[in-house]
């Protein structure tokens, strides 16, 4: 393994470290990383005290808990996934993610996406070097980020899927509706319920069909001391994701249920 490469040790607790020269001090012993250097995914490493660690290939989700920068709050994996799993778009899609903040949602949709393209928007120059630098972790080519008010446009065309995560989400409805293709989604997440109220009549306004609001409540059990029950701690509820599809109707008063 090369210096500095990113490896996951997996035993009693994860780890994500560097290759490197420095050791690991954990309550189950310290762990000489210069080791990793002779070492190959799926070999063992153990502690001084020897218990032993399974060496293992990050995967995007250990990339995005243990080493990625968050500067605002995030869209998680788990809403991210709620999106593909809901919109059903393809892996060679086209797909615009407004309000990059720290690149959580733009580098989750680019690496299952792998055989499409996403480009992402953020009018911050401080985000912008943050999105750049998680994304350079995650070794993603498919990525293009501009520095741009969206409010100003949306340059691309025949999008599959545009995700709006932003403030006055609702200003941008129309320019999605125009840039998407025939049949292609918007999907715009809130932190709270009013932008929710103002982006589902903007979708109404412009035509958007097949139109849900859902929130995603999730709640980890633990198992020990002898005994089963849910986790005290936790964050259950993260915010609102608002699904739209694009449909061509000559009649734009028609009602959309």
């Amino acid at each position: 393994m090369k210096e500095k490469e990113l490896v996951v040790l997996l035993g009693p607790k994860k780890y994500l470290v560097e290759v490197g020269s420095r050791t690991l001090h954990t309550e189950y012993g310290m762990i000489d990383l210069s080791k990793l250097k002779r070492k190959k995914y799926g070999d063992i490493l153990k502690t001084h005290t020897g218990q032993e660690f399974i060496v293992v290939k990050p995967n995007l989700v250990d990339i995005l808990s243990k080493k990625a920068r968050r500067i605002p709050q995030v869209v998680l994996p788990r809403d991210a996934a709620l999106i593909l799993a809901y919109t059903g778009v393809p892996t060679n899609s086209l797909i615009v993610d407004v309000g990059s903040g720290s690149g959580f949602l733009c580098i989750f949709l680019a690496y299952y996406c792998s055989r499409g393209r996403v480009v992402t928007y953020e009018r911050d120059p401080k985000f912008v070097k943050v999105t750049m630098k998680n994304i350079a972790l995650t070794g993603l080519k498919n990525i293009k980020v501009k520095e741009k008010d969206i409010l100003t446009g949306i340059d691309e065309k025949n999008v599959d899927l545009i995700t709006l995560d932003m403030k006055d989400a609702e200003k941008v409805v129309e320019n999605a509706y125009k840039s998407l293709k025939p049949g292609g989604w918007l999907a715009v997440y809130s932190p709270h319920i009013e932008q929710v109220k103002l982006v589902v009549n903007e979708m109404k306004r412009h035509n958007f069909g097949e139109i849900r609001i859902i929130e995603n409540i999730l709640r980890e059990w633990q198992s020990k001391y002898d005994y089963t029950r849910p986790r005290s701690l936790g964050i259950m509820h993260t915010g609102w994701i608002t699904l739209g599809r694009k449909v061509s109707l000559l009649n734009k008063e028609q009602k959309i249920e």
